[in-house]
């Protein structure tokens, strides 16, 4: 659903004022997050109204202001999934030394690799192309690493195999492998992408937040993260990073340096994304 253009489908109708997006999360009664989505010509009186529905139905709604590929949560996903196809690609650390260390490490639910077996390969590999299309290198998908178990419809948990054999249950991440990934990679390039959403206009922080919370159940939002950890050293781990492998993903987005100039680096000095 991320990947449609609400903007799209209100052109085919001939009120594209009452037309917007209602994005729920998977399984639907379980989670209590929807995206609220606006397209071009939506009205505000529309957006309101979905935003009363979602609360009459027991969730809590998110507002994405304006019509972007893969709304708020699944861009953020997608550039942490693919920061973690790429580092195993290169070589880096193994799949199941990048889930340890995001799982027992960072606190995350689910590694990156559990996690994509878990949506299926092939809607990641679908909604990697889509945001590839949308936003250029900086979403440079990982081919290799997906695209071949694709093929052979190996998609994840749905099938019994992907990444991981799922045939007697959930895959087993040992513990002992927690110290193969740096988890702070992970975060950088969640901060990035969420300060290119606010940059554009698309979210607020609260709503990022709020998001990446109750829609994939992150110990933390990516903007408190940043506020916590301190923006500036968010921004040297992207100029590291930036610097040693020369790929977009990691090019710091403006707004970030322009919050560090300012001397805005969260908690520490009393103003960041919040």
């Amino acid at each position: 659903t991320s990947t449609l253009s609400i903007t799209e489908m209100g052109n085919a109708t001939n009120r594209p004022d009452k037309v917007a997006g209602m994005h729920f999360f998977n399984p639907p009664q379980l989670m209590a997050l929807v995206e609220v989505i606006k397209g071009e010509k939506t009205s505000q009186e529309t957006i309101n109204t979905l935003v009363e529905l979602a609360k009459r139905l027991g969730k809590t709604p998110i507002v994405v202001k304006r019509d972007v590929r893969g709304f708020i949560v699944n861009r953020i996903l997608g550039a942490v999934f693919n920061e973690a196809f790429w580092a195993y690609h290169r070589g880096e650390a193994s799949k199941e030394g990048i889930d340890a260390s995001v799982k027992y490490g960072g606190g995350f639910p689910m590694g990156w690799f559990e996690l994509a077996d878990f949506v299926g390969l092939d809607i990641a590999y679908e909604v990697g192309k889509i945001l590839y299309e949308a936003y250029g290198e900086r979403f440079k998908p990982c081919a290799e690493v997906i695209e071949p178990l694709v093929k052979e419809g190996k998609l994840g948990q749905k099938t019994g195999v992907g990444f991981y054999d799922w045939t007697k249950g959930r895959p087993r991440i040992p513990f002992n492998l927690l110290e193969e990934y740096d988890v702070e990679r992970s975060w950088a390039v969640a901060v990035n992408e969420a300060a290119w959403l606010i940059h554009e206009d698309a979210a607020t922080p609260v709503d990022i937040d709020t998001g990446m919370k109750l829609g994939t159940y992150w110990p933390s939002g990516p903007c408190e993260y940043a506020d916590r950890t301190g923006i500036d050293v968010v921004l040297n781990k992207l100029k590291e990073l930036y610097a040693k492998y020369n790929m977009e993903m990691y090019k710091p987005c403006p707004m970030l340096e322009e919050y560090v100039s300012k001397g805005w680096l969260g908690k520490k000095t009393g103003r960041g994304f919040y």
